[in-house]
């Protein structure tokens, strides 16, 4: 099989690291991206792989990743959506006026894929969404008040979130499968890396504590649906447009399967990001 172009967002540490570990490792080209300059730079020299720096709760810096990749990578045949996380107790609104956990998670990774999707429609690539079991256990998108203005609770935002990824899996795959352009989305499992750092998080005791070793595997073992669906050739070896778990088509919430709520999300982010 021909080694790929593969563009991995959130690859400073968990499942990032390691699946761009094992993709480099099976003869992949791949493109790390991350938050933290130094961890990022390090997992980039480690592997021997270019990187870049973004940080999602700012969408100009997203807009100067999506310019630089255009730049760096002639093609681009797998995106893999993976930044994300799970923040405060308390709602944040970042420097576009939007809720910080919507925009990071979502809106960010929307905004990132729309800006290359003339590169992934020429090289006839995939897009893969880190989502979570959060999308059934917490998720209930609200067209009206996709920032929380209205009622906000730091779990609901990241279930929200992770539903909405699923969405917008299924309304890409829709939109551009014609166009040679795929799409799926995956829960990588409770992972024991340094997600939710804020003490503050409802998640923090989980992710921090001894209580970490109880309820958390690896990233090793969470990146390998990731690694599944980058390596392999989608619509060939596995079904485009759904949420997968452990490598398996998984059922998402619900909400998910509403193609009305599909198209709305997407016509509203688009919205939200060509606002004058």
């Amino acid at each position: 099989m021909a080694a790929k172009t593969i563009v991995i967002t959130g690859a400073s540490d968990g499942i990032g690291v390691a699946a761009a570990r094992e993709l480099v490792r099976r003869g992949n080209e791949v493109v790390v991206v991350g938050r933290n300059p130094a961890k990022t730079e390090r997992v980039a020299r480690d592997l021997g792989v270019d990187h870049f720096v973004a940080d999602f709760s700012d969408l100009s810096a997203v807009r100067g990743l999506a310019d630089d990749l255009l730049e760096r990578c002639p093609r681009i045949d797998v995106l893999a959506n993976n930044a994300g996380g799970i923040f405060s107790a308390g709602r944040q609104v970042t420097v576009d006026g939007h809720e910080l956990t919507f925009q990071v998670n979502y809106l960010a990774p929307f905004l990132l894929t729309e800006l290359l999707m003339d590169r992934l429609v020429a090289s006839g690539g995939t897009v893969i969404n880190t989502s979570s079991v959060a999308n059934k256990l917490f998720g209930r998108v609200d067209i009206g008040d996709l920032d929380a203005e209205r009622h906000f609770r730091a779990t609901k935002a990241y279930g929200d979130s992770k539903l909405e990824q699923i969405l917008f899996t299924k309304e890409l795959d829709r939109r551009y499968r014609d166009r040679g352009v795929t799409s799926t989305a995956f829960h990588p499992g409770t992972i024991s890396t340094g997600f939710s750092n804020d003490k503050t998080s409802p998640m923090y005791l989980v992710y921090h504590t001894p209580l970490r070793h109880v309820f958390l595997t690896t990233p090793e073992k969470g990146a390998d649906t990731l690694v599944y669906l980058a390596d392999n050739t989608p619509g060939r070896d596995y079904p485009t447009g759904e949420y997968y778990v452990k490598r398996k088509v998984a059922a998402p919430n619900a909400q998910a399967e509403d193609a009305d709520l599909a198209r709305e999300l997407w016509d509203r982010s688009v919205a939200m990001l060509h606002a004058d």
